[in-house]
């Protein structure tokens, strides 16, 4: 079953003076791919700019955005409807001789290795290769999220965006950002391509049509075992009807809802609100 899931997600920054110019990117458009589907998507910027819209190296779309003004705020509104995708059917498993195939390694090479916030330990690497005994790749797969939904305690302020995956394990606790960087390491450590997903999760199994809930982003992975496995280490909850889909990379880093550079003075975050609202 899918739902249609209307997303209101918008952010603010204000400035300690003018800012003469500011060069912008939103990933911010929900993309139709894999099952899912975007019936509307908008951005709307304060001050006014028309943004230049493209598709990423990841297959993310990108809004692309600058202003020449002075200005003293910034505001962003995203605005979208979504038609969520329905569970996956499970691929083909290959085996670990399949993954360990020159052509697969060249193909997901970026995928495998670690990344700015995805860092290689040996305690992960270790347990990466306990995971793989006895197990097909897609059971190791399921077993490092689990892992990670049984190891680390969702807290919400004891990590911040910067937090590498190894920062968070030793800390023992963070949000889904962390619970999905910590995974994909694992993941990597096990011998499994895996990739950063950005998004939204409705928060309501049983949402109510209408209803307008404060949400916020979510993040999650999918590991590629003969073909891409979308699993949710935060919750655990089945990726289908209530997750809609952002933006993909190997980790947070390639997916920032909004990122940029500016002339002058200090930038403070005033505010970022999400409202989901189950449509159908």
């Amino acid at each position: 079953m899918t739902w249609r899931i209307a997303i209101r997600h918008r952010t603010g920054y204000r400035y300690g003076g003018p800012v003469r110019a500011s060069y912008n990117e939103a990933r911010l458009t929900p993309p139709s791919v894999d099952g899912q589907r975007t019936l509307h998507a908008a951005l709307e910027v304060t001050p006014a700019a028309r943004p230049l819209r493209y598709v990423d190296y990841w297959g993310t779309t990108v809004d692309a955005f600058d202003i020449h003004i002075p200005h003293t705020e910034l505001v962003v509104l995203a605005t979208s409807t979504v038609e969520t995708a329905g569970p996956r059917p499970a691929p083909v498993d290959v085996d670990w001789t399949h993954l360990a195939s020159r052509a697969v390694r060249e193909r997901f090479g970026e995928l495998l290795a670690p990344s700015r916030y995805v860092q290689e330990e040996p305690e992960i690497a270790e347990l990466g290769q306990s995971l793989r005994t006895g197990s097909t790749p897609m059971q190791a797969g399921l077993r490092a999220a689990e892992w990670t939904h049984e190891t680390l305690r969702y807290e919400p302020g004891a990590t911040h965006v910067h937090t590498s995956s190894a920062e968070a394990r030793a800390a023992g606790k963070g949000v889904c950002q962390d619970f999905a960087h910590i995974t994909l390491a694992l993941l990597r450590a096990v011998g499994l391509p895996a990739r950063y997903v950005s998004g939204y999760l409705h928060p309501t199994v049983e949402a109510e049509i209408g209803e307008v809930t404060p949400g916020q982003s979510h993040a999650w992975v999918e590991f590629w075992a003969g073909g891409w496995i979308p699993v949710d280490p935060t919750s655990l909850a089945e990726v289908a009807s209530r997750h809609v889909l952002l933006a993909r990379g190997r980790d947070y880093a390639d997916v920032r809802p909004l990122s940029g550079v500016y002339s002058g003075q200090k930038a403070e975050l005033f505010g970022v609100t999400v409202e989901i609202t189950r449509l159908g």
